[in-house]
């Protein structure tokens, strides 16, 4: 199930997201609006979403995070951008800490 949240998931709203791939999430955040989509079989799925609900395209990025270690792998076709990111890993460091930081702020430590 794909979640779109402005706040912190509940423990329910993680084993919704859960769902699809038992040990992960797919995500997208939207580092402007501070918003983060969940769930899903695809990063483009969370994108989707994000740009349904009014973010901006240069201001999405996307990672995999696994709720029981706190791992994220900052890899997606999201990320692909010739203008901002030449790879579909999140190659700038600020970047990649911000999403991090959000990742953790809404999903860490249920």
């Amino acid at each position: 199930m794909i979640l779109l949240l402005r706040n912190r998931a509940t423990p329910e709203q993680l084993e919704l997201m859960l769902q699809q791939h038992k040990f992960y999430i797919k995500t997208a955040v939207d580092l402007e609006r501070r918003v983060l989509v969940g769930g899903g079989d695809l990063h483009y799925d969370c994108e989707q979403a994000l740009l349904a609900d009014g973010s901006r395209q240069e201001n999405i990025w996307a990672a995999s995070f696994m709720p029981a270690t706190g791992k994220m792998i900052f890899e997606s076709i999201v990320n692909l951008r010739p203008r901002q990111n030449r790879k579909m890993e999140i190659l700038d460091p600020n970047i990649r800490e911000r999403v991090s930081q959000l990742i953790m702020e809404f999903l860490g430590n249920l």
